[in-house]
């Protein structure tokens, strides 16, 4: 393994899907210019996030894969010499959706794709309502840049799904992601919330050995029920080492795109120094396939 330089696109969104995508783009050929090898981008990013409210009309959003929603991410990953890791609101048949990430391969292939396994249901995060769970699984997605482990969101809070990942060869963790704010919570649980959400991630990072590059949105979006004041996207989008140290972190409540070389050798040298792997306790882990331990 080598440097990797890695792009990660923090934007705002708008309920017009083509200006959203036709924005993308212009940052995906930034970053290409800046030297970017691999592409990250945030959750759902082709809409606003419409998961604020139950509306069957929103499903008209969901798109094939493949399909023309994808041709364009195909195409700039050709063109550029970009492996790309986008977020789609996919649609497997009617009535049957998903929320899942798919990679571009530098030929402009679909390399792999990813169906978000852990699904939130929570006010102004009703994700349930659109989203069936994964079905394929925590296996990494083969690239020319080497084998990426890609999550989604909610998934982050869960160290199972990290530790999966890393177990079937996962060389980084990548978390394309929509999370923020109500507005009626204080700013010391807005704190507490955010540093959890960096927390977590940072120790998925240390535990497996492994970089940990997640992304998020930026920007207020409202909530067309009217029931809450909608979400207030944190930004923070980050990379971190194998040590959790971080390399990289946006602004809260800008738009930034950054690219960022990240060592893969590191990853060698940190497992060598803290075997965690090597030192797990395997025999004595049964109850992890429980619900709880009564």
């Amino acid at each position: 393994m080598k440097q990797i330089k890695i792009a990660t696109i923090q934007l705002s969104k708008t309920a017009d899907i083509d200006l959203n995508r036709s924005r993308l783009e212009a940052e995906i050929r930034k970053a290409a210019s800046m030297g970017a090898q691999l592409i990250v981008n945030q959750e759902l990013h082709d809409s606003l996030y419409f998961c604020q409210t139950e509306n069957t009309d929103k499903c008209n959003l969901a798109v094939a894969i493949p399909s023309e929603a994808t041709d364009l991410y195909s195409r700039l990953a050709k063109e550029l010499n970009l492996v790309i890791v986008c977020s789609l609101f996919e649609k497997r048949a009617p009535g049957l959706y998903h929320n899942t990430a798919v990679v571009f391969d530098t030929d402009g292939s679909i390399a792999g794709k990813y169906r978000k396994m852990h699904i939130p249901d929570d006010p102004a995060y009703y994700e349930k309502f659109y989203f069936t769970p994964g079905d394929l699984g925590f296996e990494p997605v083969d690239t020319s840049l080497g084998r990426i482990g890609v999550l989604v969101c909610w998934d982050q809070w869960y160290p199972e799904a990290a530790r999966l990942m890393a177990l079937r060869g996962a060389e980084m963790l990548v978390y394309p992601t929509a999370i923020g704010w109500e507005s009626t919570d204080t700013e010391a649980e807005k704190n507490r919330q955010r540093d959890a959400w960096i927390t977590i991630q940072r120790a998925h990072a240390v535990a497996n050995g492994i970089p940990v590059i997640s992304v998020n949105r930026t920007g207020h979006e409202p909530d067309e029920s009217g029931m809450t004041n909608g979400i207030q996207f944190w930004g923070s989008s980050f990379i971190a080492g194998p040590q959790g140290e971080l390399l990289y972190q946006a602004p809260v409540d800008k738009e930034e795109t950054a690219v960022t070389s990240v060592d893969m050798k590191r990853s060698e040298e940190v497992r060598r120094w803290w075997p965690f792997l090597r030192d797990r306790r395997i025999d004595a882990y049964h109850g992890l396939t429980k619900r709880f331990l009564d």
